[in-house]
């Protein structure tokens, strides 16, 4: 990041091979950190959470945040097609200007940064409320514990029987000594506790050309979808399922699949602003394999501790299982594999509780 972030602002262009549209995309990289009151070292505030924010922006000025790596979908430009200065010299991409940065740094402002101001602050806010009760416990156990021995030691001491390896003095000092430590760990976790976000910082940006028009371009076929019509009928029935499932759960659940962002469905958690993302996959009862795309199984990877495979198990016309597993895949694919295909049994045999 730090040796390359330039190439950003020159005018990268990647491919998204999945898009069979004709119309570019902007997408923009900007850095957001999360701070507390607590000063580090250097003097300078703690930085309690950073993270990378995806922001793309259409023709039509329609921004959206993309919630993981968007770029682990797209390649380069191969050697025979367009250039980048071509590619910038074309009507489509004419509305492609400067100002676009302000807009997709905005979007962040007023509809990312919260979200993630209100996890991160969520969270800390809970560990904070059971980190000082356990310190407050802890600590005060320890002084009423001097404060009992000094008074002990001190009515020793006036009946003539001192102790001779620890004296009421001794005890007394302790006891103020772990007073001031809870006091100053107190603190310490309030200003902990006082959460604000920083201005989101633009890294750079990069246009996004989907296959249907670099095809149009260099006057090869427009890509088609390569599902067959029932394929796409079991596939769109499994998502109604495993959504129906995500409402019973408590969930919001929002049907991604024609956005080809590497899961279907998009979960949220109601009240904290987190999301679930969850691949969906429909198999009738004795099928052999599960087939999973490259950027599937990045995306898994990606987000492990919030990705699903959610595999519907078609029983009959009427009757079906949903199998969630979490935490899926192990390592990436090889660099030239598109897909992989797994034993379907094997997934089902690691499947949990929804």
């Amino acid at each position: 990041m730090e040796r390359h972030r330039d190439l950003l602002r020159r005018g990268t262009v990647l491919v998204d091979e999945r898009d069979p549209g004709e119309k570019p995309r902007m997408l923009f990289y900007l850095e957001h950190a999360i701070q507390d009151a607590s000063v580090t070292r250097s003097g300078e505030r703690r930085t309690v959470s950073r993270r990378m924010l995806y922001v793309e922006i259409d023709e039509a000025g329609n921004a959206r945040h993309i919630h993981y790596a968007p770029y682990l979908d797209y390649r380069p430009l191969k050697d025979g097609e367009p250039g980048v200065e071509a590619l910038l010299a074309l009507p489509e991409c004419a509305w492609i200007t400067r100002d676009l940065e302000k807009k997709a740094q905005a979007h962040a402002i007023g509809h990312v940064v919260p979200e993630h101001l209100k996890e991160v602050k969520g969270r800390r806010v809970e560990w904070i409320a059971k980190t000082k009760a356990a310190v407050q416990e802890r600590l005060t156990k320890e002084i009423n514990h001097w404060d009992h021995r000094a008074a002990v030691l001190k009515d020793q001491e006036q009946a003539g029987k001192p102790n001779a390896k620890l004296n009421s003095q001794e005890a007394r000092r302790r006891a103020d000594e772990l007073s001031g430590r809870l006091q100053k760990r107190l603190e310490q976790l309030d200003l902990e506790a006082q959460i604000s976000a920083q201005p989101p910082v633009v890294l750079g940006g990069l246009i996004v050309v989907p296959m249907g028009m670099l095809a149009k371009l260099c006057g090869a076929p427009a890509p088609v979808s390569s599902e067959p019509a029932d394929l796409q009928a079991s596939a769109a029935r499994a998502r109604a399922i495993v959504m129906e499932v995500e409402r019973g759960l408590g969930f919001d659940p929002t049907d991604r699949e024609t956005e080809k962002l590497g899961y279907d469905i998009e979960s949220r958690v109601p009240g904290t602003g987190e999301l679930r993302f969850i691949e969906v996959k429909g198999r009738v009862t004795g099928a052999a394999t599960v087939t999973v795309t490259k950027n599937e199984i990045l995306y898994s990877l990606n987000k492990p501790e919030s990705f699903i495979l959610a595999i519907v198990e078609f029983l009959d016309e009427d009757k079906h299982l949903v199998h969630y597993v979490r935490q899926p895949f192990r390592r990436e694919p090889d660099f030239g594999v598109t897909s992989v295909n797994y034993d379907l049994d094997e997934l089902i045999g690691r499947a949990e509780a929804h």
